[in-house]
C-alpha cells in the first residue's frame, strides 16, 4: 500500500529514551518505566503494559475546583510501554523545568507531566474573583512538563521596567515569582456606554516571563468519566 500517509515523520518508532518527546506538533508520546501523570482523557494511543487511573486532587483541591470550576483533572499512568497524549488538535510545547524553578500554568494548558514535578493548585495572589485565572497550578522540582496551547503562543518578557498586562481567559502561565494583581483598563464612562470588552486584566510584575494564547479561552467540555 502507498501513500504519503506513510512517511517517516507520521511513523511512530520505537522510542530509543525514557520519557517524554514532541511525537510531532500537535502530539506528545512518553516513554513510560515507572509513572507520570496526564490530563484526563489525553491518551489517544498505547502500546506495551500500561494502566491508567484517575487521580484524586486531594480535600483543598477538589474544593476548589468546586467553587471555581478551575482545577487539574488528572490521570496516573504506570507500567512500562508508549503513550501518545493530544487534546483537540492543540499545538504541544515541553518545558524543562530545573530545580529551583518554580512555573504557574492554568490547567486548561497541562497536557501531561513527569512525576519527580510537584504541583499544587493554588490561588493567584491579587485576582479576587474575577477571570479564568483565579486558580492555577505551581509547578516546581525538576522534570519535563508537556503543555498545550491553542494555535502558538506568545512569550513576553516581564522586566521591573516593564508591567505586562494579560488579558485572563487568554494567559497561559507565567514565572512564579511575578507580583500579579488585577488593573482596570476601562474607564467607567466608558463602561455605561457599553464597554470595550476589555475591563480587567492581570498585571504581572517583576523579571520574568508571561506566555499567553493568541485567542481567548473557550468553555472547557466537561469531563468523561
Amino acid at each position: 500500500m502507498k501513500s504519503d500517509l506513510f512517511q517517516t515523520e507520521h511513523m511512530a518508532q520505537q522510542a530509543t529514551v525514557p520519557g517524554m518527546t514532541l511525537q510531532n506538533a500537535k502530539s506528545i508520546k512518553y516513554a513510560v518505566n515507572g509513572d507520570m501523570l496526564a490530563r484526563q482523557g489525553a491518551m489517544i494511543a498505547y502500546r506495551g503494559n500500561l494502566q491508567f487511573e484517575r487521580k484524586g486532587q486531594g480535600i483543598g483541591g477538589m474544593l476548589k475546583r468546586a467553587v471555581t470550576g478551575e482545577g487539574l483533572p488528572l490521570m496516573s499512568v504506570t507500567g512500562q510501554g508508549e503513550a501518545w497524549f493530544a487534546h483537540e488538535a492543540a499545538n504541544c510545547f515541553i518545558v524543562d523545568v530545573e530545580q529551583g524553578d518554580a512555573l504557574t500554568i492554568n490547567g486548561r494548558n497541562v497536557l501531561c507531566f513527569d512525576s519527580t514535578l510537584s504541583y499544587e493548585i493554588k490561588t493567584v495572589k491579587g485576582s479576587g474573583i474575577a477571570g479564568g485565572g483565579l486558580f492555577n497550578s505551581l509547578f516546581t522540582g525538576s522534570g519535563k512538563l508537556g503543555l498545550i496551547c491553542e494555535g502558538n503562543p506568545i512569550v513576553i518578557p516581564v522586566t521591573p521596567q516593564q508591567p505586562v498586562y494579560v488579558d485572563t481567559d487568554a494567559v497561559v502561565g507565567w514565572s512564579a515569582h511575578l507580583q500579579t494583581s488585577l488593573h482596570r483598563s476601562q474607564s467607567i464612562g466608558s463602561m455605561i456606554r457599553g464597554g470595550s470588552g476589555e475591563a480587567v486584566q492581570l498585571m504581572l510584575q517583576g523579571e520574568g516571563f508571561v506566555i499567553v494564547r493568541p485567542s481567548e479561552a473557550k468553555p472547557e467540555k466537561p469531563q468523561q468519566h
